[in-house]
C-alpha cells in the first residue's frame, strides 16, 4: 500500500508580505490553518518544513509536527527534499505531497485529488488546475496556464506550463495551482537536475521536469484556492476563515 507524507514548506522571507506564515488569521497563525487543511485530507503524516524556529514553536503549540531546514534553499522543492531526509531517513514514505504554506483556504479534497493521480504508476508528478472564469486572468502573466491532453474527464497529462495566454482558439484555459505530489524517486531526481532552458525562460520550475521527460498529470478541481502573497490577500483570507 502507498505510504504518503504531506510536507508544507514555510519560510519567513517574503518580499511582499514578510513573516506571513505567522500572520494571525482567526486566532491562529496562517501556517496552522494550512496544516489543519492538510490533516483534514486524511492522507497520513503532515510535517511543516521551515527555516525559522518560531514557526516550529507555533506548530508544536498547535499539536503539529515541524522540522527545521536550511535557510538558503532556492525553492520549496529543495526544502521539502531536505525535510524528507530528516523526518524519514528510512524511506518508509514513497509518495510526497507538497502543499504550499500560503494556501490557508485549500480544500482537503483538492489535496487528495493531486495525491490520487500517483496511484497510476506511470505518473511521476501530480498537480492541480482550475478553469479560468475571469477574463483578466487569461492575459495575466502572473496566472500560470496549464496545457495538457485529456486522459479522462477532470484529468490531463501535462504538455506545458506558461505565463502566456495559451492555448489559442476556442475552449477553456486552465489556471495552474502550485500544489504538487511526487513519487519519492521523482522528487530525488528533480532536485538533482539543473535548471532547464524553458524553466529559466518562463520562470516555472515544473518545466524542468517536463524537459527531462518526466510525466506530470493534472487534476482539474472546482476552484483556485486563495494564495496569500500581499496584505490584501491576508485580509481576504481573514474574511473567509473568520466567517466559518
Amino acid at each position: 500500500m502507498p505510504s504518503p507524507l504531506v510536507l508544507i514548506p514555510a519560510r519567513m522571507a517574503s518580499s511582499r508580505l514578510p513573516g506571513k506564515p505567522l500572520a494571525p488569521i482567526a486566532g491562529e497563525p496562517m501556517i496552522v490553518h494550512v496544516w489543519r487543511r492538510a490533516c483534514e485530507a486524511r492522507l497520513g503524516r503532515v510535517v511543516v518544513a521551515t527555516d525559522h524556529p518560531p514557526i516550529v514553536e507555533a506548530m508544536l503549540a498547535a499539536g503539529g509536527e515541524a522540522v527545521l531546514t536550511r535557510p538558503d534553499h532556492p525553492s520549496g522543492s529543495d526544502r521539502i527534499f531536505e525535510a524528507l531526509g530528516a523526518v524519514d531517513p528510512e524511506g518508509r514514505h514513497d509518495l510526497i505531497v507538497n502543499v504550499q504554506g500560503d494556501l490557508p483556504t485549500i480544500e482537503p479534497e483538492s489535496i487528495r485529488a493531486a495525491y490520487s493521480l500517483l496511484l497510476d504508476p506511470a505518473v511521476d508528478i501530480a498537480t492541480l488546475a482550475a478553469v479560468i472564469t475571469r477574463a483578466e486572468e487569461k492575459v495575466d502573466p502572473n496566472v500560470v496556464k496549464a496545457i495538457g491532453s485529456q486522459i479522462e474527464p477532470g484529468r490531463l497529462r501535462a504538455l506545458y506550463f506558461t505565463r502566456a495566454t495559451a492555448p489559442s482558439g476556442e475552449g477553456d484555459l486552465l489556471h495552474h495551482i502550485g500544489l504538487y505530489a511526487y513519487r519519492r524517486e521523482a522528487l530525488a531526481r528533480f532536485v538533482r537536475l539543473p535548471p532547464s532552458p524553458l524553466e529559466k525562460r518562463e520562470r516555472l520550475e515544473q518545466l524542468r521536469a517536463i524537459e527531462a521527460g518526466m510525466r506530470i498529470d493534472i487534476a482539474v478541481v472546482p476552484a483556485v484556492p486563495l494564495g496569500v502573497d500581499t496584505p490584501h490577500d491576508l485580509e481576504r483570507a481573514r474574511s473567509i476563515l473568520e466567517s466559518r
